[in-house]
């Protein structure tokens, strides 16, 4: 394999580490913290900066309501006729990518009652563990995010849009998430960030929202104060066991471990074929989202939003405001989509006084890792003794963090997990 030549941030790698963990999202740090904490060393490399990825631009929302998964009925229907929308909230430009056909066929078969309560409850079952892990994190390590107990509001413009929303809600009940009805009166009188003209909204106590910037910086500080190597412009290109344990092919030349983790998120794609794990390139995709973020305005949200009928989610900070969301399945396509960032402002304009900060300071978008029943895959490569996997996550990423990287340092070390880890096996695909 050739090996390219070394970076500008070269790093002499050890003989052999314990655990190589590739992918420094939050993923792969919240995995890094946890593998430490349960007394095995890591070293994680990176193929550009620490906290680069789909993290970054994320809107911070730490959310078990969330649950429902984006697989449910009616869903392809709709981005299909979506499809002439290029600004739509859920994109699928028309183009020919025989994967990414393939990929909708199985996503397709999932769009039914029965599996889509399936992975609601599989995914509630990670995000409830991750947050309230999170919380616990936020004090064990002094992580310094901007943690905040906030709870969240999905506000509705459209009363049959409300009415609609609130099919959810026996399942989420039966699920444990706690769900109030709040009438629009009452709401505009409760969130002075509002206009007029709220039909109505479901608040969700339990959720939470964090900075996501910081929360990496910090994860990646607990990293490094514990013991743990984190080297950045580190690419993985190979990946191969022996009987002593993997040899990774990287930008800075081989590395020896005993076990490896893979933690690539929607890379886990684009390197399948060079890690010997062709089957990943029909179960994940990578689902474009875009945020801006600027200077807070006068006037915020007192907690986050979902702007629910223009999907828009909305989250304020010490001296941030963000605006983000909107899925698009575009490949790894580069282009930052001007229509689809006014998309997220003009939105914004029809709930909100204050819809726009005084200051742009970041246009963005990333890839999220989509799986195809849109639950991550945590446990053991199939057909592998000594490579893990913990990456699709879809965007759930942040809010699933600390629950999926515990989930997999009770299953390296053969304890006994704290939740079932039979839903997120990726043997169920391969």
């Amino acid at each position: 394999m050739e090996v390219r030549s070394l970076s500008r941030n070269f790093v002499p790698m050890p003989s052999t580490d314990d655990v190589l963990i590739a992918g420094g999202g939050v993923s792969g740090l919240a995995t890094a913290l946890a593998l430490l904490e349960a007394g095995r060393g890591v070293h994680v490399i990176e193929a550009k900066a620490i906290g680069s990825g789909a993290s970054h631009g994320n809107c911070g929302t730490i959310t078990p309501s969330h649950a429902p998964p984006l697989a449910a009925p009616g869903t392809l229907a709709k981005a299909l006729r979506w499809s002439l929308t290029p600004d739509a909230p859920l994109y699928i430009p028309p183009r020919f990518d025989p994967l990414l056909w393939s990929w909708l066929l199985g996503f397709a078969r999932r769009c039914n009652t029965r599996d889509w309560e399936t992975s609601a409850r599989g995914k509630h079952a990670l995000l409830d563990d991750s947050r309230r892990r999170l919380a616990d994190w936020v004090e064990r390590f002094g992580l310094q995010c901007e943690f905040v107990e906030s709870g969240e509001d999905y506000v509705f413009r459209d009363k049959r849009a409300f009415a609609h929303g609130q099919r959810e809600i026996p399942l989420l009940r039966e699920l444990g998430i706690a769900v109030e009805l709040i009438d629009g009166a009452a709401m505009e009188a409760q969130e002075p960030a509002l206009l007029s003209g709220v039909a109505g909204a479901l608040r969700f106590s339990g959720d939470a929202a964090l900075r996501p910037d910081r929360y990496l910086a910090e994860l990646a500080r607990a990293v490094r104060e514990r013991g743990g190597l984190i080297v950045e412009d580190c690419a993985l290109h190979g990946l191969r066991e022996d009987r002593e344990g993997v040899i990774a092919y990287t930008t800075h030349g081989e590395v020896r471990a005993r076990n490896a983790v893979l933690t690539l998120g929607a890379w886990s794609a684009k390197s399948a074929d060079t890690l010997g794990l062709p089957w990943m390139k029909k179960i994940i995709q990578p689902g474009k989202g875009y945020s801006i973020t600027y200077r807070a305005p006068d006037r915020v949200p007192k907690r986050p939003l979902v702007l629910r009928e223009r999907s828009v989610c909305v989250t304020a900070w010490n001296d941030g405001f963000r605006l983000g969301s909107t899925m698009e399945f575009s490949g790894f396509d580069e282009t930052l989509n001007a229509r689809r960032l006014a998309a997220l402002e003009r939105g914004a304009r029809e709930y909100l006084h204050a819809p726009v900060g005084p200051e742009v300071r970041e246009r963005w978008y990333g890839w999220r890792p989509m799986s195809r029943d849109d639950m991550p895959l945590i446990g053991r490569a199939p057909g592998l003794r000594r490579v893990w996997m913990n990456t699709g996550h879809g965007m759930m990423g942040v809010g699933m963090s600390t629950g999926s990287a515990q989930l997999l340092a009770e299953l390296m070390n053969g304890r006994a997990p704290a939740i079932d880890p039979a839903p997120y096996r990726p043997e169920r695909f391969a």
